[in-house]
């Protein structure tokens, strides 16, 4: 008799966790895939402006050599500015408040009013600009200069009244950590977007947005991948601008 109801005991047992180890199974697969899901979700990518601006209407930042298409000898390019009301070097060499574009190309940034530059034969075109804190470029009038200049053989752009781009932010090849925003800053140098019906068109791959102030832009949400991230200076009516900086395109990549 005691047989039996140890027998029975045990398969009683034996059937009641054969029928609760797939449901533990099932609902902890679905915790797993509940978490899962959402460490990959992403929200829409949205565009918004940045907040907190800093202003420095009073700062002047003035270029005395390079002169307006001044020749030099291919090598070291001196470059030496006055700066007004304004401190380049306040936080050091690790955070220079001064950015110097060539050509289109991203900006290097320095803690003092004279360098050089070594710089082969060609013809160039400089901004320069002074940035806040964050790296931001201000954007009051005297904050930032632009320049063509000569190195060697070469000749001067063609003239062109026309308005161009200066891109500070991002720069090529930058790494945004997955999470962090993406930080669109420009400048439109030769004219002013409202004054003389001018927008900037912003792709960051398919998504695309248009800008008619000179306010730098965060861009959220961002998946991991790869981007290009294209400005283009244009009409209100979308007819594009003349002149090889009226364009630019950075890659980015967010790991």
């Amino acid at each position: 008799m005691n047989k039996i109801l140890i027998l029975l005991l045990f398969v009683s047992l034996w059937v009641t966790s054969c029928s609760s180890n797939p449901k533990e199974t099932k609902e902890s697969a679905q915790v797993e895939a509940s978490d899962s899901t959402n460490l990959e979700a992403v929200g829409p990518i949205t565009f918004l402006p940045e907040d907190s601006l800093a202003f420095f209407p009073d700062a002047i930042l003035e270029l005395n050599t390079p002169l307006g298409n001044q020749v030099f000898r291919p090598g070291k390019v001196p470059f030496e500015f006055n700066v007004k009301n304004f401190s380049i070097g306040k936080n050091g060499p690790s955070s220079p408040r001064l950015a110097l574009i060539l050509n289109g190309s991203d900006p290097e940034g320095y803690a003092a009013p004279i360098f050089q530059r070594e710089l082969t034969r060609g013809t160039y075109r400089t901004v320069a600009f002074l940035v806040d804190d964050k790296g931001l470029a201000l954007k009051s009038f005297g904050n930032y200069v632009d320049r063509d200049f000569l190195v060697g053989d070469s000749r001067p752009f063609p003239y062109s009244a026309e308005p161009y781009l200066a891109v500070n932010l991002p720069r090529n090849e930058q790494i945004i950590p997955l999470g962090q925003d993406l930080i669109l800053d420009f400048l439109v140098l030769g004219g002013d977007l409202k004054l003389d019906g001018l927008k900037v068109k912003v792709w960051v791959n398919e998504t695309t947005t248009e800008l008619s102030q000179m306010i730098p832009m965060r861009v959220s949400n961002l998946p991991k991948g790869d981007y290009q991230v294209k400005f283009q200076l244009l009409r209100v009516d979308n007819k594009e601008l003349e002149g090889p900086f009226s364009s630019s395109t950075k890659t980015i990549f967010v790991r």
